[in-house]
């Protein structure tokens, strides 16, 4: 069990002491995929969600969402994030919505959770916001695309063609 970072001596689950790593710069890249029609999509597209301009807030909620990142994923340490951004595709025909949450630090630990909490906050938002033109909204898939920085470097999702 030494291997197991946040396993403690006694076998319980614990925060890791990162206080003893050097801090370097960390970025993260997460994604979420929605699927819907393309009625809904395009109201997306155009800001036209019933609650409003849907991107916006979404963008809005997932930066709020990674600033919270460690009040609600219990082993995360409080980071002091040096930035934070949503961005959003939108293919009307394929009724889909693609959010990319980056998310920067300069610390001792990496910002992965922070970049996937804003890439799902966003996405639940959306569902929000479009749920009164149509409830059967998917959240497909949140995913991290890479992760740069600390003692593992840098990483990066090696995806299927198409994906």
């Amino acid at each position: 069990m030494s291997d197991l970072t946040h396993i403690g001596p006694d076998g319980r689950a614990r925060m890791v002491d990162v206080g003893a790593k050097p801090a370097g710069e960390r970025r993260a890249v997460a994604r979420a995929r929605l699927r819907m029609s393309p009625t809904t999509a395009r109201a997306v597209e155009r800001g036209e969600g019933p609650k409003g301009e849907v991107l916006g807030v979404a963008r809005i909620a997932g930066v709020q969402g990674a600033k919270q990142t460690a009040a609600l994923i219990p082993l995360c340490h409080p980071l002091a994030l040096t930035f934070v951004d949503v961005t959003a595709n939108v293919d009307v025909d394929a009724g889909l919505v693609e959010l990319l949450a980056e998310a920067r630090t300069v610390g001792q630990t990496g910002v992965e959770m922070e970049a996937m909490t804003a890439a799902s906050v966003a996405a639940l938002t959306v569902y929000d916001m479009v749920k009164g033109m149509e409830r059967g909204v998917a959240i497909e898939s949140v995913v991290l695309l890479t992760k740069e920085g600390g003692r593992s470097g840098t990483w990066r999702l090696e995806e299927e063609a198409g994906g």
